[in-house]
């Protein structure tokens, strides 16, 4: 079999092993404990296992230090607050030894605190919080091993690659009480808060439809980053970077363009969307779990990769709240920041919110301007949230609860738009169907693939 039938066979899955790994087959779930239900309290986190006092200094370790990593959770997230956060950066991991180094100068730690294993890591005593921000499908397995080893975890987004290990790190931030951050900087950007608050006061009257959108044109094709020569099978760890998914040949492409293909990510949905799920679900003041979730998805026009260029998601939750949420790498003109209420809507613009009372209310409700509303989206902000909630026993903004419920989104979205199906999702069972009553069985589908 050649190089490419090989890589296609992979990359192609059927949809048994798809709803498989998704977490569709009944007697999978049924054997799943119950969920809260959507009418339970939100963000009634338990406090951390153990909470530290505001001057005890937080050690941090980092697994996973390319991009995100690297930038954002090491340089920003500790090394530039050390002071102001009482934070210090004392152990790092990589299957990649040429991103250990560039890390291990940044922190200037000793060959002794630099591991290609994570669990290694984990082992270590003095480390109190865990950044992960390793490939897509390894999120699940190390933030659970990172709990039960004691650490609180800032998990990058997405929250996981498929659903049923998102609960299963539910399950294990209940079980443990650590504090877990999904690594979405816009649930701190403060007029989500703040919209929050109005609806909660019931400024806008039951809630209608949300939308927002990320749209970007890169005439290159998105996620081609630049591959860097030094990478190759003698300097990196291919196995270990590969770790759940199936075997697979060596590719610097795959490894450093891995949001193109279906086997570590779900494209634009659990990189650019979660930025805007997340925030959304923040400002309606009570999140819920999706009723049923309904997408599309094209490939027309950046044809090297997996994963559309071109994606709708729509999600109808219980209160009869409708979200749309559109995506594309191939235009970057896209919806404005919107939530409507049966009397009356709110407008967002940069650090401005605006309400604007509907026609029919418009002697009941009262026309409001709140402008520089802070913080602004900023992932230092993020973090010191992250190690607040640490510290204090608060609940975080990226909290757990409202992680899986976010996840749930993306997770159905992906699979509407790769199985043709509209889906309908129970949190009590978590389970999920097409709305015909009969739960999805993976072995009804063969070995049909999916585009």
């Amino acid at each position: 079999m050649s190089k490419n039938n090989e890589t296609k066979k992979e990359s192609n899955f059927s949809r048994r092993n798809f709803l498989k790994k998704s977490g569709m087959a009944a007697a999978a779930i049924a054997a799943t404990p119950s969920f809260l239900s959507s009418s339970s309290a939100y963000g009634k986190a338990p406090a951390p296992g153990s909470v530290l006092g505001a001057n005890d200094r937080l050690v941090a370790g980092f697994i996973g230090v390319g991009g995100q990593g690297y930038n954002a959770h090491l340089r920003r997230g500790v090394v530039a607050q050390s002071e102001e956060q009482n934070v210090v950066g004392a152990a790092v991991c990589d299957v990649w030894e040429k991103r250990v180094d560039r890390a291990q100068e940044a922190l200037n730690i000793t060959d002794s605190a630099c591991y290609s294993d994570y669990r290694r890591l984990l082992d270590r005593d003095d480390i109190d919080v865990v950044f992960i921000g390793s490939v897509d499908h390894w999120h699940a397995k190390q933030a659970i091993d990172a709990m039960d080893a004691g650490k609180h975890v800032y998990l990058e987004k997405p929250m996981t690659r498929y659903l049923d290990e998102a609960f299963e790190v539910y399950d294990a931030a209940k079980r443990t009480g650590k504090v877990v951050q999904i690594g979405s900087q816009y649930c701190t950007e403060g007029k989500w808060h703040l919209a929050a608050d109005m609806i909660r006061a019931g400024k806008i009257g039951p809630l209608v439809l949300a939308q927002d959108s990320y749209m970007r044109n890169n005439p290159d094709g998105e996620w081609n980053y630049a591959i860097d020569s030094d990478f190759t099978e003698d300097s990196a760890n291919w196995d270990a970077w590969l770790g759940p998914v199936s075997s697979r040949p060596f590719s610097a492409d795959e490894y450093f363009r891995w949001r193109k293909y279906y086997p570590y990510c779900s494209g634009i949905k659990g990189d650019l969307l979660a930025h805007r799920i997340h925030p959304l679900m923040i400002s309606t003041g009570d999140p819920e779990f999706p009723t049923r979730v309904a997408a599309l998805g094209t490939r027309k026009i950046t044809t090297d990769r997996d994963v559309p260029d071109n994606t709708q998601i729509m999600a109808e939750f219980p209160s009869g709240l409708t979200m749309i949420i559109t995506g594309s790498t191939v235009n970057e003109q896209g919806l404005g920041q919107v939530i409507r209420g049966h009397e009356a809507t709110l407008y967002f613009a940069g650090n401005r919110v605006e309400l604007r009372p509907e026609r029919p209310f418009a002697d009941l409700v009262d026309r409001e301007e709140h402008e520089n509303v802070q913080p602004g989206v900023d992932v230092q902000a993020h973090i010191a949230n992250f190690f607040d909630a640490v510290r204090d026993g608060i609940t975080p903004n990226g909290n757990i609860d409202l992680g899986i419920r976010v996840q749930t989104v993306l997770s159905l979205a992906e699979m509407s738009e790769r199985l043709g199906e509209m889906l309908y999702f129970d949190p009590n069972t978590r389970t999920i169907s097409n709305g015909s009553g009969t739960e999805f069985d993976p072995i009804s589908y063969g070995t049909l693939e999916l585009s």
